[in-house]
């Protein structure tokens, strides 16, 4: 049977919601934006009469107002998106329970069976376009392929409000004359090494020659050329399968910017107790440690090490992070916001090799400590507990 995918995009999620609720607002240009008082002031969605002013997601409210004087800027409301997102998958739910979720405004849907009982995938896709405009108020692009990455190109191709169909007919035609960043998970960084090889489009990928984008970027120039010739075959996770937790990270814009060393292994401590936390209570164990910083200009930097054992240990991940962070920052510049993530995860009680040069008697002495200290924090609240170095800066 021939796969039939559905990429559902709700246009302009966040805003339109919000013009759904102000009526007043919906001729008017409008962004949602993070609290400017707590330091996360950038726009997060906007509508159509903003985007007229150019007014770009993740640029500063100051930005998008200098371009868009009129901008009404209105506080992100999540429970009440939340909720939306949630009555539209009831919709989806009608035709099919393979539904992958790609952020609350997004999803990709497999209705290959469903097409013996609600018609073809166009069918099907016009039917849920008009019952999202028609319960919600809010309207939706839908994309529909034979794979995922060309549903989600068809549901850009075309909004608000609107079906697309590519096909293997047509997908040459539709998209291979499309910037090579429109393709799914090119990213900045990518469509400049694609560029300086004299890559612009879809189609130069798809007919650039294996081996020479797999000699430049590895695995990765294998998957998107896969990608642009229309082999993805990933399929759409089903309704009932649990999502592996593949990391456990916290991150915190500060309401001051950092300015020394010792403001950042507080912030670390902290990031790493809620972290650490986290991993025990879904009983497991990572072994890199991630972190991310960012500066007052919003310029950002990722860097990562390796344990020597996987733990869930807070103050191992702590001063794992700590150590990243000494040999990646020159303080040339102030931190805005810091993260703490860790990846490479086991279950906890995946049997280990002991290591000879480590203490495992004191390492479990650390375990036992942290899991009662999450005891207590559970029967009398987590500032019951704190670490001294969380304390000595408190007024």
């Amino acid at each position: 049977m021939k796969r039939v995918i559905l990429h559902c995009d709700l246009n302009n999620f966040y805003a339109s919601v919000e013009c759904l609720y102000n009526p007043e607002l919906r001729d008017r240009p409008v962004a949602v934006c993070g609290s400017v008082e707590d330091r996360h002031g950038i726009v997060l969605a906007k509508n159509y009469e903003a985007k007229k002013y150019k007014v770009m997601t993740g640029e500063t409210v100051w930005e998008a107002k200098s371009k868009c004087p009129g901008l009404v800027t209105v506080r992100a409301n999540h429970s009440l998106y939340l909720k939306f997102s949630r009555y539209a998958r009831q919709i989806y739910e009608y035709y099919t329970d393979q539904i992958e979720s790609f952020g609350l405004d997004e999803c990709w849907m497999d209705v290959s069976e469903s097409s013996l009982l609600f018609g073809d995938g166009p069918k099907i896709a016009n039917e849920i376009r008009k019952k999202i405009k028609r319960e919600l108020g809010v309207t939706v692009s839908i994309g529909v392929s034979y794979n995922k990455i060309f549903a989600k190109l068809g549901s850009d191709m075309k909004k608000p409000d609107a079906v697309t169909v590519i096909t293997e007919d047509n997908f040459k035609e539709k998209i291979w004359g499309l910037p090579v960043e429109d393709l799914l998970y090119v990213g900045r960084s990518t469509r400049r090494k694609l560029n300086n090889l004299a890559i612009f489009t879809i189609g130069d990928l798809a007919n650039c020659h294996l081996e020479f984008l797999i000699k430049q970027l590895g695995k990765w120039g294998y998957t998107l050329w896969n990608f642009a010739n229309g082999y993805d075959t990933s399929p759409v996770a089903r309704n009932d399968c649990e999502i592996a937790i593949k990391s456990i990270g916290n991150s915190l814009t500060t309401p001051r910017d950092l300015t020394n060393n010792e403001d950042v292994r507080i912030l670390i401590y902290t990031l790493s107790e809620s972290v650490g936390e986290r991993l025990r209570s879904h009983n497991l164990k990572g072994r890199t440690v991630q972190i991310s910083l960012k500066d007052p200009g919003l310029q950002s930097l990722e860097r990562q090490g390796q344990l020597d054992l996987h733990t869930y240990i807070t103050s191992e991940i702590a001063a794992k992070a700590y150590e990243i962070f000494l040999k990646s920052w020159d303080w040339s510049k102030n931190i805005r916001a810091l993260g703490v993530r860790v990846t490479d995860l086991v279950e906890a009680d995946t049997c280990t090799q002991i290591s000879l040069f480590l203490d495992d008697a004191k390492r479990q002495k650390l375990e036992m400590i942290d899991e009662c200290v999450d005891r207590v924090r559970e029967r009398f609240g987590h500032y019951s507990v704190q670490r001294g170095i969380l304390l000595q800066y408190r007024d």
